[in-house]
This record gives C-alpha cells, structure tokens and sequence, in this order.
C-alpha cells in the first residue's frame, strides 16, 4: 500500500525553517553523495541515486532532480541537502573537521542514509562514535513509521543482496526520538537503485528496494 503527500512543498518549508534563508534551495530534491577519505569506494553504482530519484518523481509525486552529486563533508554545500548518503566497500575515515560539519547538519535537521554495500561495518560505527560519542545505534522496530512512510514494509528492511546470508536489519540514530541516521545492514537497498545489468538485481528485489528507498525520501523529507 502507498500514500499521498505533498512532499516537496513541505520540504521547502523545512528547509527554510531548519536551515535559515540564507541558504538558497529550490523544489527540486537531490542527494549528496558523500565523498570520504580511507580508501574505501564512496563513489560506487553512481546510478543509484538517478534511479532512486526518478522512480520517486514517478511513483510518489515528490519533485526531484534524479542525477548523482558529490559533497564533501567539509563543504558547506551539505547543508543544500535534506539527506546525504553514504556507501562502499572497505574503510571510511572522517576527519575532525568533518565530524564537526557533520554533526551540525544532523543536529539541525539533516538526515544521513548509509548502505553497507559490505565490509564497511566495522569502520562506519567506530567514524559515527566520532560524531556522536554518547549516542549508540539501535536496532529499529518493524513497526518504526519508516517502514510504512509510504510503502508498507512489516517486516523491516527488504532483503535484496545475500552478502553473508544473514537476516537483513536496520539501524538508526536518534536525538530527541528523532531519527537523524539510517543505516541498513546485510540489505544493500542501494544494489537494487542501480541500473539492472550492473548487479543482475531481480525485477522483484529492484521493485523492493526502490519502493524502501523512496520511503527513506519521505520520512526525510515529512519528519
């Protein structure tokens, strides 16, 4: 099942609420994706963004500019974004000043999207605990509000790539009950954003996990 909202104006109002007028923003909602340091591959399957953003433009009327977009997080162009994305393989390193950037734009409204697209568990939890040392993740509940922002997902976090054969779960970040980061492990949403013939992703996974994705935009976009 799918609801009806009218994402992009509210996001306007948002953005100008939460970031201030100084920042210029049009209706067009985009995603940055993060360029990190320590070698792992920030810049995989840039075609998951595009598709996600135009399979949202098309199924859920939210106005969106589908491309890919690469932020820093030491610019700040991150705060031109309602939600950033982070994926690869392997190491992440962010830099204090990063972490200070960072911490700023989730704290004021921000939302950050990680993909493990597998091997960058490890390294991703001990960068977060930089940002947020007192702030541990938590395992969200089948019946968290993201699960049905838009599409009714009762069981959670699609499975979509097999990765270790384990039980695909999500994780997030709140401050004040407010979700500011999202981050799905033995999952990999992403995988399915991505034009077919890269992955091989069953039309049915792809549907899911476009269908996941766009409800990540909605709660972003909505809370």
């Amino acid at each position: 099942m799918k609801k009806t909202t009218n994402i992009s104006l509210l996001f306007l109002f948002l953005t100008v609420l939460l970031f201030g007028q100084e920042n210029k923003y049009d209706s067009q909602i985009k995603i940055g994706r993060v360029k990190y340091g320590g070698g792992g591959d920030w810049y995989n399957d840039p075609s998951a963004e595009k598709n996600l953003l135009m399979f949202a433009k098309n199924n859920a009327g939210i106005d969106t500019a589908p491309g890919f977009e690469a932020v820093e997080l030491s610019s700040d162009k991150i705060f031109s974004y309602p939600i950033l994305f982070i994926t690869g393989h392997g190491n992440i390193n962010i830099l204090d000043s990063e972490v200070r950037k960072l911490r700023a734009y989730l704290e004021n409204g921000g939302f950050l999207y990680v993909d493990d697209d597998y091997g960058m568990d490890q390294s991703f939890r001990r960068e977060m605990k930089k940002v947020f040392p007192d702030i541990d993740f938590v395992e969200l509940k089948n019946e968290h509000g993201l699960y049905k922002a838009f599409y009714d997902f009762p069981k959670g976090v699609p499975k979509i790539n097999e990765h270790d054969g384990k039980a695909p779960k999500g994780f997030g970040i709140f401050i004040e009950k407010r979700l500011i980061v999202l981050y799905t492990y033995e999952s990999n949403p992403s995988d399915g954003w991505v034009d077919k013939e890269v992955h091989n992703i069953p039309e049915d996974k792809r549907e899911q996990a476009l269908r996941f994705g766009t409800n990540i935009l909605v709660w972003c976009l909505t809370h």
